[in-house]
């Protein structure tokens, strides 16, 4: 049974080098949750080949051109939009994950953002990552992913090409090195 005290919630997962699934290859996710159900999470790194402009036009918001990246948060549910913020506000939907990290999926943070007055401090995200009861805690088991706790600045302060070699020298490991080949003594 899965206790707060072993949940990944505000954690990152770095993918390891073996894990050559498409949608995770070299990827950071933040987990948003992690329970008993499951656990979901919003990969942190990988920016799309869309800007919020063309999100914004989508929506038939119109505001000024906005080059802001959109990333890819994972292969669930690829046509909705999750916004991680520092900041927190009365927003139509949105979640508390640790006092200084939240996620919204409402029309209303995007319009604020796009007027110029929502948070300053976000990610713009397509999509999330999803996981079944007991399925994260196998994959980690199985050596897919490193973990490590989440911050707030290394989330909105880190750029996201730069994230993955961040955190891997935070634990002392230089990414290039890792190998998908286990030893055996």
């Amino acid at each position: 049974m899965l206790t707060m005290e072993h949940s990944l919630r505000h954690h990152f997962l770095i993918a390891m080098p073996h894990l050559k699934d498409p949608h995770f290859e070299g990827t950071v996710t933040y987990i948003c949750d992690h329970t008993e159900d499951g656990a979901m999470g919003i990969v942190v790194n990988r920016v799309l080949d869309v800007k919020l402009s063309e999100i914004l036009e989508q929506l038939e918001i119109s505001r000024a051109r906005y080059d802001e990246p959109v990333y890819f948060g994972g292969p669930v549910q690829l046509e909705r939009g999750f916004v991680l913020h520092r900041e927190g506000g009365q927003w139509k939907s949105s979640a508390n994950i640790v006092p200084d990290v939240h996620v919204t999926t409402s029309r209303d943070i995007i319009e604020a953002i796009a007027e110029g007055w929502g948070p300053p401090e976000h990610i713009i995200a397509l999509g999330y990552a999803g996981w079944q009861a007991g399925q994260l805690e196998e994959e980690v088991a199985n050596n897919a992913w490193l973990t490590c706790p989440a911050s707030s600045d290394v989330l909105f302060n880190i750029p996201p090409d730069a994230k993955l070699s961040y955190l891997t020298g935070q634990l002392g490991i230089d990414y290039s090195m890792l190998t998908d080949q286990a030893g055996h003594g």
